[in-house]
């Protein structure tokens, strides 16, 4: 783990309730793809945050940050980022961080939790170019998929990779999956014994992953995520 100072590069508003927030540390900031860190608002007081970047591309930090005046614990951040122009950092935690393998990968994002998952999407790529990557990406709307036309091009491009966009609330024209994000995997596998799966979102997305995918084969041990550590 490294404590940094770093100074606010960007503030961009990807949805009306979703904010990219790309801060350039003081001093080199190490940390694995799947990695998150902590802003540090005062000493008993630190939020975390899942960065958006890989290790290849690892500056400025990027962070995907879902927030509204409402939701004081991640609203607060944006505020001091905008108010003071820098923000102090503890960068390279959590153990859920991407493996090398054999196996094919699946990545379950939920919400911002794409932030984790394209972290590990792109560093993936980038290093075991001839892996199996497949991402499931579930939201509220397609509007909430903030980054579904650059995925859908990767897909296009690399025939390794898969994207599979899935939305709870779809409109007339939408022809894809509907529903929870972990039951469309569900609805499409009925052995997962070969995935290792990394998942992020809600913990009650990551129990459900948990005690639904086992019974179809998968692996606890080939499940990665930070929110197994406390359910």
């Amino acid at each position: 783990m490294t404590l940094t100072n770093a100074k606010v590069v960007s503030i961009e508003t990807l949805t009306p309730f979703v904010t990219k927030l790309c801060l350039q540390p003081k001093k080199i900031a190490p940390f694995k793809a799947g990695q998150y860190l902590q802003v540090v608002m005062k000493d008993d007081d630190k939020r975390p945050f899942s960065i958006a970047n890989s290790p290849e591309a690892a500056e400025p930090l990027e962070l995907h940050i879902g927030a509204t005046p409402e939701n004081a614990y991640a609203y607060e951040v944006l505020e001091a980022a905008r108010q003071t122009g820098s923000l102090t950092l503890e960068v390279g935690l959590g153990e859920a961080f991407s493996r090398e393998a054999d196996a094919p990968m699946l990545l379950i994002a939920g919400g911002t939790g794409y932030s984790y998952a394209k972290s590990i999407l792109h560093h993936t790529l980038a290093v075991e170019p001839n892996r199996e990557l497949i991402m499931y990406w579930g939201a509220k709307t397609r509007e909430d998929l903030y980054d579904y036309e650059a995925l859908q091009a990767l897909s296009e491009f690399n025939k390794r990779f898969s994207f599979v966009p899935v939305v709870e609330c779809p409109d007339n024209g939408w022809e894809g999956h509907t529903g929870w994000v972990h039951r469309a995997v569900l609805e499409d596998y009925d052995d997962l014994s070969a995935f290792h799966i990394y998942t992020a979102g809600r913990f009650e997305m990551a129990a459900a992953v948990r005690d639904e995918f086992t019974p179809k084969g998968a692996k606890i041990e080939n499940l990665f995520g930070d929110a197994f550590a406390y359910i």
